[in-house]
């Protein structure tokens, strides 16, 4: 893709003998590829700037005790946005500037071209990706699954599933699964009687669950014949589908789509170097690239309309993204500001309800 002027004057050619790496923290798998590919290489090739990637479970979890303990090893991380916000309000991570982040082709500031939500004092988005549900086709021959309340529906659709270990999104699955609307589930979940209900549900099938922690778990689990459905990340599943020819198929019903994005851990050691990878990899074709490898939606407006095939292939990826119109009928956007609330009470009632 061609690189806008405005682009190229963001991110100023770095020159001089002394150019420091950008320690970067990501997923791996199919997502950490995307970064690859989209962000990481060209980045490197623009500027000269080096980028030394790796990958954890869990971004997150490592920065507390990094810049508790003084000895930050990482420039930029990729975080959700609930912790992303803890962080932030915890004093963990630096504070970003927006009016150094790239404007749109149009010259629309970078504020106005990102959809609401996708950047906060600490967090800048880079992907709009959704928790689905997910199926072995050849597992279920005649009727296929179709909806939250099918996934729990064990006689009908027999076999085990694999759902994420922790309280979020899965009480609000379990609600959808009980017949709550999704432009209700909050409210429900914020009341005792909602959490009271949300467990409940969940304990229908609590028997049947292989709980998983990595994003690489719940394909390499429908793969292996150990689950026959899965609550996972949707890029996930589409890279298991489209890259590795697996029977797998997504159910868009009841999908809840947040978003993910940058941040810099307090004290950063290259910060200045990590701020110009920030403002690169944000920009909307960088961001509209990194759409075609993995189907996460670009959280810009501009850089929608710049996606284009799956990579490697002639088959469009809109159809895959979260963000398309026509997968987002029964959609729930996570409401990450609950979650900021609620995350520690909940998930410590879920680690007591699994243990019991």
């Amino acid at each position: 893709m061609k690189t806008t002027l405005a682009l190229t004057t963001a991110i100023a050619l770095v020159t001089g003998p002394a150019l420091a790496d950008v320690n970067l923290l990501s997923w791996g798998g199919a997502y950490g590829n995307s970064h690859l590919q989209a962000y990481v290489q060209p980045f490197e090739e623009k500027t000269g700037i080096k980028v030394r990637m790796s990958d954890t479970d869990n971004p997150a979890t490592p920065i507390k005790a990094m810049v508790d303990a003084g000895n930050v090893t990482t420039d930029v991380a990729s975080v959700e946005y609930a912790d992303a916000v803890r962080l932030c309000d915890e004093g963990l991570l630096e504070i970003i500037d927006p009016s150094m982040l790239a404007p749109a082709p149009d010259g629309t500031p970078a504020e106005e071209d990102f959809i609401d939500g996708a950047i906060t004092d600490c967090f800048v988005a880079t992907d709009v990706y959704s928790m689905v549900l997910a199926y072995d086709e050849s597992k279920f021959p005649d009727a296929k699954p179709a909806s939250p309340a099918d996934f729990f529906d064990l006689e009908k659709f027999p076999g085990k599933r694999a759902m994420r270990k922790g309280a979020k999104f899965n009480l609000e699955l379990a609600l959808m699964a009980d017949g709550v609307p999704a432009d209700q589930v909050y409210d429900v979940l914020s009341t005792q009687e909602g959490v009271d209900q949300a467990f409940a549900k969940l304990a229908e099938i609590k028997s049947d669950v292989i709980w998983w922690e990595a994003g690489a778990q719940p394909p390499q689990l429908l793969a292996d014949g150990e689950v026959t459905m899965a609550y996972a990340f949707n890029g996930r599943i589409f890279n298991a589908a489209q890259g590795e020819g697996k029977p797998f198929r997504i159910i868009w019903d009841g999908q809840i789509y947040e978003m993910e994005g940058w941040v810099m851990p307090k004290g950063a050691p290259n910060k200045d170097e990590a701020m110009k990878f920030i403002t690169f990899s944000t920009s909307p074709e960088p961001q509209a690239r990194a759409a075609e490898f993995i189907s996460y939606g670009p959280p810009r407006k501009s850089a929608a309309a710049l996606v284009g095939n799956i990579e490697g292939t002639d088959q469009p990826m809109g159809p895959n993204l979260p963000t398309t119109e026509a997968n987002m009928t029964d959609a729930l956007g996570s409401d990450l500001d609950f979650w900021v609330d609620h995350d520690a009470e909940l998930n410590e009632r879920f680690n007591s309800w699994l243990a019991g």
